[in-house]
């Protein structure tokens, strides 16, 4: 199966490439001799570089240099970046992924490399959602996990805009800068391995290698050039946590009104309850799940490098970065019933009533899940580039540079799956009592028939997600440099080509195999599943007295068991291909497609002068870019639901359609303003004005309709009915940036800054809900048969709730089985007319007479402006020759706009991301010894909005703690022993308030030993 996508390929790279090559191809080779340079190294060595890249550039920068060839301050580049003032990170199982800059996220920041555009895209796990790790594709977020570090020689932070570089960074432009053998003259290499020891690690090696090489040659005249850097880095870890996979949130109505629970507000089931008009909240179930996942991490980059003349520098460069993925995970999970099953709810007296204690007991059983999961992506970067740099005089420079790089996030699961998701239940459970405000983590007990023992175990539904991005940028550009006694004068083109293609398979696509109650006990072979302690598995949390129960089993052999189980009812299957059976499609496909071409050119005009006595720096520009967008996406629609047991739809889409395609064009000029007084010879002042533009999000520009939804009769309250649609003609937002800063330079390695910074913002993205219903989607949950099941309940003085609306349809439409119609109505028919029902025709679809489905639509809309500012305060200091240091940070980031958390009425527009960071770095070098101990903090950030049933997602307050120590044993020999996250902190997310849980990862300590060698 080909999916690779097809991006149509423009001549203007090769025809420039092809060009210049010819025409610097005649010039004699320079026989210059080479001058011997001593490099400085060492924690203090890179500090003093990024502070005076800091010092001597316009604007708002900051910087992380090398500290020796081949040996960057972290590992991983995000965890570096973090201990810039402003720059807070995003952690993928306890490992920095993406950033955040000045509150604003990871798709509102540019990140370049040798300043050239990168491609971005993650698809992994195919956006099942089943944790805060997967990811569904059109994403503009540039994963910092994909780059080893160790040939990285400086990450440059740009905070204010600047003419000369691309738009796209609202937040900040960060340029990674590779080593270049030209800058490096003569034979250099480095070489080093680590041992790591992951404290989480499960099933995986306790020690696994990193492995990691540069070298470097020039000849003798430093006309030619050569290097090649290359790590390979394997990592088995886990984690331990929990979720809840939705909260619903009402008003509470008091007397005979219906609740969220499917009860009327004055049963006496009812402890505690709110008053009239205020919130209270329902959750959906607790999951506790485990995770073993093995990355490995293969980074090179090989450059060449031609001089021929003094003034002439060819540089061919290609860089290759691929992370590989792989996780199995697993999962126990009790549901939280509604109507009849209910026997007691208290709430807790917060402002959003959270029930402390609810209580359940059912007529016959309900399962206990198991599901099991198995995921595997492989991200993979590739670039090649050309870059010329010619001084045509003293004068003037040109430079032409040329790439075109791809980014691939394949799935590489069974069937081309990103996840494989076999559900397994138990179906012995009789009762059950969960607690969710008031601890650590929601836990629960329960009630069982018998004992739980492997037999019990039984499939339920099986799923396979699956979704990859596949992303090229190809940029062409040419900067001019000329400079005159007082400054200089930059000018240039540049042509960026960019396409993105996110193909996602299966979305909601349920294949019922054993039922959604797990009717069928014992089908798997003995030895299938591992019995385990999973609530044990925590390390940080509570879990009071759930029960010490798990299971773990590989979800590819369940899945190729039940293949061969099912295969006769053609239901269970594992793969994506699009084909129908029996007049339904088995396998939907949605195909989102954004190119976007982009013409840009800018000058910009630096200046040196006096103000009075004050020497002043003057950089001012402006960018014009012109974009050309097309959005085309050939997703089919929705043709209806299938209506399975109380709460539990299946999606059955249309076959595949004509494509869709919009065409949106918009330009944007960005002046730049940086001014730069200096106060005394080390004390400078600055001021910057830039307006920058961040495009919206490639998701939200798509051309199709998903994101549907149902879980239950849309006679009841409690039920929502769902869909989700894109908007390919949003406009960029704009952001009017303004810079207020002071920072005094009082010795070599030392400063003081501070800084007050605002962002005034234009057309944020917000969401416009409506109703809306789509031609031929019908509602059999509120058509003539669901209106006569809820007439005869209330007859028969039954509770009007998903699960009996839809056995009283069953009992209704088979007189044969039930010919005393209402009144052979019987509780335990709930369990054995849907969740049970494995053989029997109990599904529901829609019928002519059943009305349009009404959906409420959620779109994306440019209608939205906001003001963020804040300050940022940081402080580097070294203690005279005594080898001490100190580096700390802390930044205050503020919106004008704030999430209500007690409004529910709406959608609400809010600024995800921000919140105040801090960092403080103690250091020590001296007697070849270097120690670092660095501690991280950010504070609770808003991370989502409309998550499950339109609520909010809060990350908590976390901090980390980091140490590394190397020993110097010799001046080219090496040993160091690094601390990642050494006192283990965890991550939690909650809704509308803390007792609201998301999910949780309870996760630990990383260990690194290591030894290098450098030429």
């Amino acid at each position: 199966m080909n999916t690779r996508a097809r991006f149509k390929k423009k001549l203007i790279a090769s025809v420039i490439a092809s060009t210049v090559v010819t025409g610097f191809s005649g010039y004699a080779v320079a026989q210059d001799q080479g001058v011997e340079e001593v490099t400085v190294t060492g924690i203090r060595a890179s500090l003093e570089r990024a502070m005076d890249t800091k010092r001597n550039s316009a604007g708002v920068v900051d910087a992380i240099n090398a500290e020796d060839m081949g040996k960057f301050p972290d590992t991983n580049l995000a965890e570096s970046l973090q201990r810039i003032t402003g720059v807070s990170i995003d952690r993928n199982n306890g490992e920095g992924s993406r950033i955040t800059v000045r509150g604003f996220g990871p798709d509102y920041n540019m990140v370049t490399l040798n300043g050239r555009s990168m491609p971005t895209g993650s698809a992994y796990g195919g956006s099942s959602g089943a944790d805060s790790q997967t990811r569904g594709g059109n994403s503009r977020a540039f994963d910092f996990a994909n780059l080893a570090s160790e040939a990285v020689s400086a990450v440059e932070v740009y905070k204010t805009g600047k003419a000369n570089i691309a738009a796209g960074g609202m937040g900040a432009s960060v340029n990674i800068k590779t080593a270049r053998p030209l800058d490096n003259a003569g034979f250099k290499a480095s070489v080093g391995g680590k041992a790591v020891m992951d404290t989480t690690n499960r099933t995986g090696d306790d020690v696994t290698p990193e492995l990691s090489g540069l070298v470097s040659w020039t000849d003798d005249a430093e006309v030619f050039g050569v290097s090649l850097s290359a790590s390979y880095q394997k990592r088995d870890s886990g984690f331990t946590g929990a979720t809840v996979n939705d909260w619903t949130v009402a008003e509470w109505g008091g007397g005979d009104s219906r609740t969220i629970y499917d009860r009327l507000a004055s049963d006496s089931i009812f402890v505690n309850e709110p008053a009239v008009g205020d919130l209270y909240s329902r959750p959906n179930d607790i999951r506790y799940a485990f995770s073993d996942q093995e990355r490995e991490r293969t980074n090179a980059q090989l450059t060449f490098q031609y001089r021929p003349t003094e003034d002439l520098t060819a540089t061919l460069d290609y860089t290759f970065a691929e992370n590989s993925r792989t996780e199995h995970r697993g999962e126990v999970t009790t549901w939280v019933q509604n109507g009849g099953n209910l026997t007691y709810v208290e709430f807790d007296d917060s402002a959003i009533a959270t029930p402390k204690i609810i209580r359940e007991s059912y007529d016959g059983t309900r399962d206990i899940g198991f599901s099991q999961q198995y995921r595997a992506q492989d991200d993979t970067l590739e670039s090649a580039g050309l870059n010329l740099d010619w001084s045509v005089n003293d004068e003037l420079t040109l430079s032409l540079d040329v790439h075109d790089s791809t980014l691939e996030s394949i799935p590489k699961g069974p069937g081309y799956s990103g996840e494989l998701d076999v559900g397994v239940g138990a179906p012995i459970k009789t009762g059950a009592t969960w607690e969710f405000s008031g601890v650590d983590i929601p836990n629960w007990t329960q009630t069982i028939n018998g004992t739980l023992e492997e037999n019990d175990l039984s499939s339920s539904v099986m799923r396979v997600f699956s979704a990859e991005q596949l992303s090229e940028v190809t940029q062409a550009k040419v900067d001019a440099s000329w400079e005159f006694d007082e400054g200089r004068f930059d000018f240039g083109i540049e042509r960026r080509e960019m396409g993105s293609n996110t193909i996602s398979y299966n979305g909601n696509n349920n294949q019922v195999l054993g039922g959604w109650g797990a009717s069928a006990p014992g089908e798997f072979p003995a030895g299938s599943f591992e019995a385990f302690d999973l609530p044990g598995e925590f390390d940080d949390y509570n879990t009071g007295n759930s029960p010490r129960i798990g299971y773990r089993g590989d979800a590819r052999e369940l899945a190729n068991f039940l293949v061969s189980e099912y295969d006769g009812t053609q239901k269970a299957y594992v793969g994506v291909e699009d084909t129908q059976i029996a007049g339904q499609v088995r396998n939907s496909k949605s195909n989102n497609d954004i190119q976007e071409d982009t013409d840009a050119v800018y000058f910009q005009l630096a200046t040196t002068g006096q103000l009075g006595a004050f020497e002043v720096d003057v950089l001012t520009g402006l960018r014009y870019e012109d974009t050309k967008q097309v959005s085309s996406s050939d997703t089919p629609l929705m043709d209806y639901f299938v209506w399975n047991s109380d709460n539990d739809f299946t999606r059955v889409d249309r076959a595949a359609g004509a494509t869709t395609s919009f065409t949106n064009d918009y330009d944007a000029f960005l002046p730049n303003l940086d001014v730069a007084v200096k106060l005394t010879d080390d004390v400078v002042t600055r001021f910057s004005y830039s307006k920058t533009i961040a495009r919206a999000g490639l998701g939200q520009l798509g051309a199709a309709v998903g994101g549907w939804s149902i879980n239950g009769s849309s006679l009841n309250e409690s039920t929502s009915v769902r869909a989700t649609g894109n908007n390919p003609m949003l406009k960029p937002l704009e952001s009017s940036n303004f810079d207020l800063s002071v920072e005094w330079y009082f010795d070599d390695a030392s400063y003081v800054s501070a800084g007050l910074f605002e962002k005034r913002v234009v057309n944020f993205i917000g969401t416009e809900d409506v109703e809306r219903t789509f031609e031929g989607i019908q509602d059999q949950t509120a058509g003539p048969r669901a209106e006569a099941a809820r007439l005869a309940l209330q007859d028969i003085g039954e509770i009007v709730d998903n699960g009996n609306i839809y056995t009283m349809m069953a009992i209704l439409r088979d007189p044969a089985r039930f010919p005393n119609g209402s009144a052979d109505f019987r509780p335990e028919l709930v369990q054995e007319l849907g969740e049970n029902c494995r053989t029997l025709a109990c599904d529901f679809v829609p019928e002519a007479n059943d009305p349009l489905m009404v959906f409420t639509m959620s779109s994306p809309v440019n209608n939205r402006e906001a003001k963020i500012h804040g300050a940022e305060f940081a402080v580097q200091h070294f203690f005279g020759e005594t080898g001490f240091g100190v580096m700390a940070n802390y930044t205050i980031v503020r919106g004008d706009v704030k999430f209500n958390t007690l409004d529910i009425s709406a959608n609400q527009f809010a600024l995800l991301g921000l919140s105040d960071t801090a960092n403080l770095v103690l250091m020590y070098e001296n007697y070849d010894f270097e120690a670092r101990l660095a501690y991280n903090w950010r504070d609770k950030f808003l991370n989502r909005t409309n998550a499950g049933s339109n609520n909010p997602g809060f990350i908590e307050a976390y901090s980390q703690i980091d140490a590394n120590v190397t020993y110097n044993i010799m001046d080219n020999l090496s040993v160091s022993l690094e601390g990642i996250n050494i006192t283990g902190e965890d991550r939690r997310e909650h809704a509308r308030n803390e007792d609201m849980m998301w999910g949780l990862d309870d996760l630990g300590a990383r260990y690194q030993v290591g030894v290098r060698y450098t030429f």
